[in-house]
């Protein structure tokens, strides 16, 4: 059960990227070119990913995964170093 609704959530995760463009290596590029010809829709595949995730931490408050487990605990909204030289080395192997 568990595997089945893992492969299933990859599978929506997978179809996601693909409709949203986000597996388009122009694309990403083009977002990434801030300096160029920048392309900007990939900003709101992100923006429209804060939604869906904001009601799904809101519906876990106090509850336990089907599978068992426990659900990750919420990010630290601070931005540090590891994060930014993250985002910097993830940027620079798309470039």
């Amino acid at each position: 059960m568990r595997n089945m609704l893992a492969a299933l959530a990859g599978a929506l995760f997978g179809t996601g990227l693909y409709l949203s463009g986000m597996t388009d290596t122009q694309k990403v590029q083009g977002f990434l070119d801030f300096f160029g010809d920048w392309d900007p829709t990939l900003a709101f595949v992100m923006g429209g990913a804060i939604l869906p995730m904001a009601v799904a931490w809101a519906l876990t408050r106090g509850r336990r995964p089907m599978v068992g487990g426990d659900f990750p605990e919420r990010p630290d909204p601070r931005l540090d170093r590891k994060l930014i030289v993250g985002a910097v080395l993830f940027g620079a192997g798309w470039g």
